[in-house]
């Protein structure tokens, strides 16, 4: 038994050992990657930029900053936009995409020496890197949290929210939870309502065309690093999902895993890489079914094509909301994870574990269900208001050019302080 312990010990080091190794040389690969790139760019222009999304994470978090490529490109034509990169491998991955304007700002140094250069006044965050600590040193600019999603988990009342001097938020459940969590915080003052701009972008080519099949989206989490967070469904009803629509013959399965999908729990990367495997053997069976294995960068085409959409808690589910269409959300196998249902979770259509193995039934279900319809309506209203195509956007802006006003205000007091000083 001891010696099966120690064997166990001994593999886990090993694989602790090669992941350090490999994430050595990648770190090292991208450096060089980021410094051809900037040389071959050349400096930014001095002066440009107003607004600053502060990006630490590397090139694994990349899905939470390039869902705002979009509406931030059309809000760079009034106010200039540049990301702020922190990690070598996530400058990399910005380059690499060339959607935005890119400062590689790894050090302390750095970010002081770019913020002289330029007149940031806004600084947008996507997440909650420990690392954004580093730059709320910099007063006399807004630090705005616009998150990297709308969604009922405990992410989402954090109390983290206090450290930035504005957030800009989804709707009215968005205010409800925050109202009921965080302590002697002013909503009215500190948040701003803009529901979902990335919905005005659901957009993108189809790598299929389509025909009669009914499309499902099946966008699972990650499994996951605490008990409470347990919301991964790929382990408990991942397989089963994808084996039951993939017999059929008449569904069409795009999956979608999460891009940290396996990265504590081994075996859930294991049924992951097989439930990718069995989507490859259903194409070769059968090459007109085309389904789709997607792991690009890019996100919209997906909610806005599949019939129904079955995701884990998580922002995919107002993601999806925000398309106004079917929706299956698992229920997490696991306990002790924890739910929030005084929200849209405490209303929605689950999928337990039970029902992924009937997986057909609940998918026709949820679609010809007309009380599930007028309750979906209910909540993408209550969660993201009017979602006309274009509002979003709109609200967007006036969010932008409201701060930019406000910070107008206070930097002239500042000027005006300056001058009594003086």
């Amino acid at each position: 038994m001891g010696i099966a312990k120690d064997v166990r010990r001994a593999a886990r080091d090993v694989r602790k050992a090669a992941a350090l190794i490999r994430k050595a040389v990648v770190s090292r690969q991208a450096k060089l990657s980021v410094k051809h790139a900037l040389k071959a760019r050349g400096p930014l222009p001095e002066g440009e930029f107003r607004i600053a999304v502060y990006f630490a994470d590397g090139d694994v978090n990349m899905y939470q900053v390039r869902q705002w490529y979009r509406p931030l490109a059309e809000l760079a034509q009034t106010h200039p936009v540049v990301i702020m990169s922190r990690a070598a491998t996530g400058a990399a991955a910005i380059l690499k995409d060339g959607e935005l304007p890119v400062a590689f700002v790894p050090t302390i140094g750095d970010i002081e020496r770019f913020l002289g250069q330029q007149d940031i006044r806004i600084v947008l965050y996507v997440n909650q890197n420990t690392r954004n600590f580093q730059m709320f040193r910099y007063g006399e600019r807004w630090h705005v949290f616009i998150n990297h999603g709308e969604s009922d988990k405990m992410y989402m009342t954090t109390n983290q929210y206090k450290a930035y001097d504005y957030a800009l938020i989804a709707g009215q459940a968005a205010r409800d939870r925050l109202s009921r969590t965080l302590w002697d915080y002013d909503l009215d003052r500190r948040t701003i309502e803009i529901g979902r701009p990335q919905a005005d972008h659901y957009s993108g080519a189809l790598p299929y065309t389509p025909d009669d099949r009914t499309v499902v989206l099946y966008a699972p989490t990650w499994e996951g690093d605490r008990p409470a967070a347990l919301y991964g469904s790929v382990r408990s009803h991942g397989e089963a999902i994808v084996e039951g629509l993939l017999a059929t013959g008449r569904h069409r399965v795009i999956y979608r895993p999460h891009p940290r999908s396996g990265v504590v729990d081994h075996d859930f990367g294991a049924a992951n890489q097989r439930i990718i495997a069995a989507i490859a053997a259903a194409n070769a069976a059968d090459p007109a079914a085309h389904h789709v294995y997607d792991d690009g960068p890019e996100l919209g085409w997906q909610l806005a094509v599949a019939d129904v959409a079955i995701v884990d808690i998580s922002a995919m589910v107002y993601d999806r909301l925000a398309a106004g269409k079917p929706i299956l959300i698992t229920r997490p196998a696991d306990e002790r994870a924890q739910i929030d249902e005084g929200g849209y979770l405490g209303a929605c259509e689950w999928l337990t574990v039970e029902g992924a193995a009937d997986i057909v039934a609940e998918v026709e279900r949820v679609q010809g269900d007309p009380e599930a319809s007028a309750r979906l309506r209910h909540w993408v209203t209550h969660y993201f208001g009017d979602t006309t195509p274009g509002v979003a956007t709109a609200r967007f802006h006036a969010a932008i050019d409201q701060l930019m006003a406000t910070w107008d205000q206070w930097n002239a007091k500042g000027l005006q302080g300056a001058d009594v000083l003086d």
